[in-house]
């Protein structure tokens, strides 16, 4: 072999040990993945009422869209930590405890509808987006209610904490609009005002309302109207400054999205999905699965 053939096979045979040390060096090097391992537990937080993408099923177990993905991410990090029987534990987070809870290391992923900005990944990561939404408002049919604007001196439940109550308090500033905002933990809270009388609209995303509406005991009495208050894209959340941790997290959005899985996925809970909300993937979305399957 000639010395050039020689230093060709040196330079192979450095590029598959750099390759094989840095994939087994991932968990090494990510601060989440040893806290998962030293404790034996991942760490999941879910909603109990974010229908579709995260609620208690008729078990009492959480189902949904984001969780299903959530899974799908959780099998690949058994893979990397090589414990196929890692414990799984759901933890229930609300709009206000989510990011206190993931920045305390309480969680180790949040499956919900959670809104990436900017602000938030001051705290807190996020991986890829997997839904595109934005604010609306739900009222009951008759109410008159189709715009902001036809809120003055009416009352509008929103949840604390949301990047709904700052979009629609802004939008209501701005207008001059007189609202009168009744503040709620969550969605279950929320929409019990409405149902109740004790709000006239539920303002959060639409696919949320239209979630709400398809579980309600009488969805013929609400509806969903007005324009978009606010773009929400939806992502998963991680802890913040570990690239070893999310880039796991980012390579299993990728392959879903690459290989059509991650739109079987919407599908089975979205068009129409268990609770028959029957929306189909929008264009924007499908743009964005396209935009976000990475290649090797």
């Amino acid at each position: 072999m000639t010395q050039l053939g020689i230093l060709a096979v040196a330079a192979v045979a450095a590029l598959l040990a750099g390759t094989t040390n840095g994939q087994a060096s991932a968990a090494d090097e990510s601060h989440v993945l040893k806290r998962i391992k030293e404790r034996g537990v991942i760490n999941v937080g879910h909603r109990e009422a974010s229908i579709p993408f995260s609620y208690l099923g008729e078990d009492g177990k959480p189902q949904g869209y984001s969780v299903d993905l959530c899974m799908k991410i959780i099998d690949r990090v058994k893979a990397e930590l090589k414990i196929p029987n890692l414990k799984v534990k759901f933890v229930t987070v609300t709009a206000q405890t989510r990011i206190p809870m993931m920045v305390d290391g309480k969680i180790d992923i949040e499956c919900g509808s959670t809104t990436n900005n900017l602000t938030r990944q001051n705290q807190v990561d996020y991986l890829a987006v997997t839904f595109i939404t934005g604010t609306k408002l739900a009222s009951k049919i008759g109410s008159g209610i189709e715009e902001i604007e036809d809120m003055s001196g009416k009352v509008v439940a929103v949840a604390l904490g949301t990047t709904n109550e700052k979009s629609i308090k802004r939008v209501a500033k701005e207008r001059g609009i007189k609202v009168n905002f009744l503040m709620v933990k969550d969605h279950s809270e929320g929409w019990r005002s409405l149902e109740t009388g004790r709000a006239d609209a539920y303002a959060t995303d639409d696919v949320l309302l239209f979630g709400l509406i398809s579980k309600s005991e009488y969805p013929d009495q609400f509806q969903v109207t007005g324009r978009f208050l606010s773009y929400e894209p939806y992502g998963i959340m991680v802890p913040r400054n570990d690239s070893a941790y999310r880039r796991i997290g980012n390579m299993v959005l990728a392959d879903l999205m690459r290989s059509g899985e991650a739109t079987d996925i919407y599908d089975k809970w979205f068009n129409p999905g268990p609770t028959r909300i029957k929306m189909p993937m929008s264009s924007t979305l499908e743009t964005a699965f396209e935009i976000q399957a990475l290649p090797y």
